[in-house]
């Protein structure tokens, strides 16, 4: 079963709520900006094990808008979704959504992580 964004599992929808309108601390930050897919998938796998293990909760992933001059435009943008629905990632990601235009917008999402147990 695919994450798709503002879906969430085993998490109460105030939380949700919380974290669709930008209302919770951000843990962390990540930028993808001028990586290639490789990079930005290794590096978001990083990230989010990372943030689990430190015991971070909610986090952002800026993934751009994409270059508006090229045919394929924002491929880290289409990308990250579904990176967050692979196996080694999808057990600690509770939630995403698209961020708050203060955080990046349909640039960035707040990405809401398990906590350790």
């Amino acid at each position: 079963m695919a994450l798709e964004a503002g879906a969430a599992v085993d998490v109460d929808a105030r939380s949700v709520e919380r974290l669709k309108r930008g209302r919770m601390a951000i843990d962390g930050r990540l930028d993808l900006h001028g990586l290639t897919q490789a990079e930005a998938h290794e590096s978001l796998h990083r990230f989010i094990v990372s943030g689990v293990n430190q015991g971070r909760r909610c986090m952002l992933v800026i993934t751009g808008r994409g270059d508006w001059g090229r045919a394929e435009r924002g491929v880290l943008r289409r990308m990250v979704p579904r990176w967050l629905n692979d196996p080694a990632v999808r057990p600690h990601v509770l939630a995403y959504t698209e961020a708050q235009p203060r955080d990046g917008g349909s640039g960035a999402l707040y990405l809401l992580l398990r906590r350790r147990r």
